[in-house]
């Protein structure tokens, strides 16, 4: 198999897995960033969302090949020492309670507070509305959600 280039967090990572490798299972098994999750396999949950580009995807059904020469960020590179101002926010509000979704919460809240640092209760509802939270934390994430833009 041919070599392939990945570019998370800053760091170059040469690899030969197989190219249809979805961007998830590299991350964990390959990179050891482990704090991107496995939740649903398909894209419904946003439990396994990074940033590719400043963007936020799905990792779960993203193959590594399509994602070659793009910038991938996960919540291991959303900060060096989890002061991003959303990773803060969460923290403050104590907002997780199994926290299993809230790496990828967080990476869906960085992306949008990037674009709009005051976004109304319908942007955050329409930003964050396609996660799942088992817990049901939503309230608290979309107070957080408000709380990191304001400390940006």
């Amino acid at each position: 198999m041919a070599m392939t280039s990945l570019k998370i967090n800053g760091k170059v990572y040469e690899t030969d897995v197989d190219p249809q490798t979805p961007l998830l299972w590299y991350l964990r098994e390959h990179a050891d960033l482990v704090g991107t999750k496995y939740g649903c396999g398909i894209a419904q949950c946003g439990a396994c969302t990074v940033h590719m580009n400043g963007n936020p995807i799905r990792s779960c059904i993203m193959p590594i090949s399509s994602v070659a020469n793009a910038e991938i960020t996960t919540i291991e590179g959303l900060s060096e020492n989890g002061d991003h101002p959303v990773q803060q926010a969460w923290d403050e509000l104590d907002v997780p309670q199994c926290g299993y979704c809230q790496a990828g919460q967080m990476m869906t809240a960085a992306a949008l507070l990037k674009e709009n640092k005051k976004p109304s209760e319908e942007e955050i509802e329409t930003a964050m509305s396609p996660h799942i939270c088992r817990c049901g934390t939503y309230h608290r994430i979309k107070k957080a959600v408000k709380l990191a833009g304001e400390k940006m």
